[in-house]
């Protein structure tokens, strides 16, 4: 049994600060590296994250909040990595320590771009982080719902279930139910193809496109995921579960999903360029799109939402035109 009294969180984002704030209701201390030193300083002073989700106050007596990543690593056994997949070579460039032998949950819903691998391949590769210890946590959960306490749900996947175990008694709240999961790299690509598919979604919305064609749109999306997740793995699954059909849905249809949002200002006219700098936060689907259509090229099968949303990012499609092009193919 490993070690999980010592939890820290790596990032200070929205989804590293609900996940503080899950860990909070039952943990004494919880570790927490916040690289932005503005956002250190209000959390220290003010008791919030005065950039994302600002009204979640912390008991500042739970909190280990800490500026030194090397540090927090060697004082702490199990650590949540939440940052988006842009930012990990640059949060993890500090490291002199080794994360060997300790346990890492990503918590990352995204490719990292410079490499075109997945979170836990790269933490693997260049970390020596074991599969062992090794685990992802996905949705479907906003960030944002759980400032709010909502009910909402979280999968954990790892190849060692009583890891998983461990970190659902962690996680789990009275807001929080937590189901495990032992397909690792699928519940990785579904995190990250989803986001793929709320651009598309959003673009449909921004052009004027109905609820009606909408529901088409995500109801192909899924066969899409489901068709591409065979070819990575034979790892047994049930597509409908929380994890991917869940996720999928709640990232395409909420006002929350900056994926969507990213899709619909370029729905609405936006260039790709200006609609990226308008965004406050990372859309992990836009760094995402571009490996994973790439990818899908070598498989069987068609892959036409994957190719519209490819390119429209990235080759300059006109959305209009190539969402009428899409419809087409669409049932």
């Amino acid at each position: 049994m490993q070690n999980f009294s010592k939890i820290a969180v790596i990032g200070g984002g929205s989804w590293a600060t609900a996940l503080v704030k899950i860990l909070c209701e039952n943990n004494t201390t919880v570790g927490w590296y916040v690289r932005n030193e503005f956002i250190y300083n209000h959390l220290v002073q003010g008791r919030h994250n005065p950039n994302y989700l600002s009204s979640v106050e912390f008991d500042m007596s739970k909190l280990d909040l800490q500026t030194d990543i090397n540090k927090i690593i060697q004082q702490y056994d199990v650590l949540i990595i939440a940052t988006p997949s842009f930012y990990l070579g640059n949060m993890l460039a500090p490291l002199t320590v080794s994360l060997k032998d300790i346990v890492v949950f990503s918590a990352i819903k995204g490719i990292v771009p410079e490499k075109k691998v997945l979170v836990g391949a790269y933490l693997a590769q260049n970390y020596n982080v074991d599969e062992a210890l090794f685990g992802v946590i996905a949705g479907p959960c906003h960030a944002e719902e759980v400032a709010l306490e909502r009910l909402s749900y979280l999968t954990l996947a790892s190849s060692n279930l009583a890891l998983a175990e461990q970190m659902k008694e962690k996680l789990g709240c009275n807001y929080i139910q937590v189901s495990l999961s032992e397909d690792v790299i699928g519940v990785e690509y579904a995190a990250t193809l989803k986001n793929i598919y709320a651009i598309a979604v959003g673009i449909a919305h921004g052009l004027g496109y109905g609820d009606n064609f909408i529901s088409v749109l995500i109801s192909s999306a899924m066969r899409e995921m489901k068709c591409f997740l065979k070819h990575i793995g034979k790892k047994k699954r049930n597509i409908n579960n929380s994890a991917y059909l869940g996720d999928l849905l709640v990232t395409c249809y909420s006002i929350f999903s900056r994926n969507r949002m990213l899709g619909n200002m370029i729905g609405k006219g936006y260039t790709v360029k200006a609609a990226l700098m308008e965004m406050t936060m990372i859309a992990e689907g836009y760094y995402g799109a571009k490996t994973i259509y790439e990818l899908s090229t070598s498989f069987n099968g068609e892959y036409p939402i994957l190719q519209f949303v490819y390119q429209v990012l990235y080759e300059k499609g006109s959305a209009k035109k190539k969402m009428r092009e899409l419809s087409k193919v669409l049932d």
